[in-house]
């Protein structure tokens, strides 16, 4: 469950900006309550700050907090202050925020995530799978990790390749629930059906773990959902320790965090 956070921030001039958040698995819980109250903290610190200096605000907040972090409840509150912002930043030129960023892609490619679950049986699977590609999605993501053998969670990915077929991009999401010797094992053995990629196969902050198994295969590995702040990525990059940078907007501290991780990976 998750509980969400919707910020909204009014410049003297009646221009408003939207930012959301969420406290991950908490549900209601006095955590996920705190989590709003730290957001309308951070809203008072920045009160008074010139809007269209993105930049400059969310550095004097950090400045002002890092006592209190970075990461965690923190840098979740931080992340819809700063959208916001980018969202008046926007109305206030009549820019959408794509824009601003320099945006040029007309069309993105898009996945089906979120129905091939791990709960699923393999009849589920079969079923699904060709479903979605009907629906014309080309890439679909299921998960692995469940299954109490490796024989299990390899026959998983069998049944969805020969359901959906080689052109079909598959990638598979662990949830950080292997160890490096089940990543590195069944990873190999998965191989020959040609996954897009292996996500968040290990713990997120292993990041020699995460190195090891980018060595031992094949298929790419992707990571970078359960990281808080840009530090973090620095590691994982310069360690080569995933091939696929994966950010979360909320996670890393909102649009321009998540651009200074963006040039990052660029530069690899």
């Amino acid at each position: 469950m998750r509980a969400f956070v919707t910020l909204k921030f009014m410049t003297d001039e009646g221009i408003e900006g939207i930012g959301v958040t969420f406290a991950p698995g908490l549900g209601l819980s006095p955590l996920a309550s705190a989590l709003g109250s730290i957001v309308e903290a951070l809203c008072g610190l920045a009160e008074g700050e010139d809007p269209m200096e993105i930049e400059s605000v969310m550095q004097g907040l950090r400045q002002k907090t890092r006592g209190s972090g970075p990461g965690g409840l923190l840098t979740l509150a931080m992340s819809p202050v700063d959208m916001a912002l980018w969202d008046i930043k926007g109305k206030a030129l009549n820019q959408s925020v794509w824009s601003l960023l320099g945006g040029y892609r007309k069309r993105v490619p898009t996945y089906a995530s979120g129905a091939l679950m791990r709960p699923m049986n393999l009849e589920q699977l079969a079923e699904i799978g060709p479903a979605l590609a009907a629906k014309g999605f080309r890439q679909m993501k299921s998960q692995m990790g469940a299954e109490n053998t490796p024989d299990k969670e390899v026959l998983r990915m069998k049944t969805l390749r020969e359901a959906v077929g080689d052109d079909i991009d598959i990638m598979c999401d662990i949830n950080q629930l292997w160890d490096v010797n089940q990543a590195t094992t069944i990873g190999k053995r998965v191989e020959e059906y040609n996954l897009f990629w292996l996500e968040d196969v290990v713990a997120h902050d292993d990041y020699q773990g995460l190195a090891r198994v980018a060595d031992s295969l094949v298929t790419p590995i992707a990571a970078g959902e359960y990281v808080y702040g840009i530090n973090p990525f620095r590691q994982l990059i310069e360690n080569r320790s995933i091939d696929i940078v994966m950010i979360d907007l909320l996670r890393v501290g909102g649009i321009t965090e998540w651009r200074k991780v963006a040039g990052m990976a660029e530069a690899f």
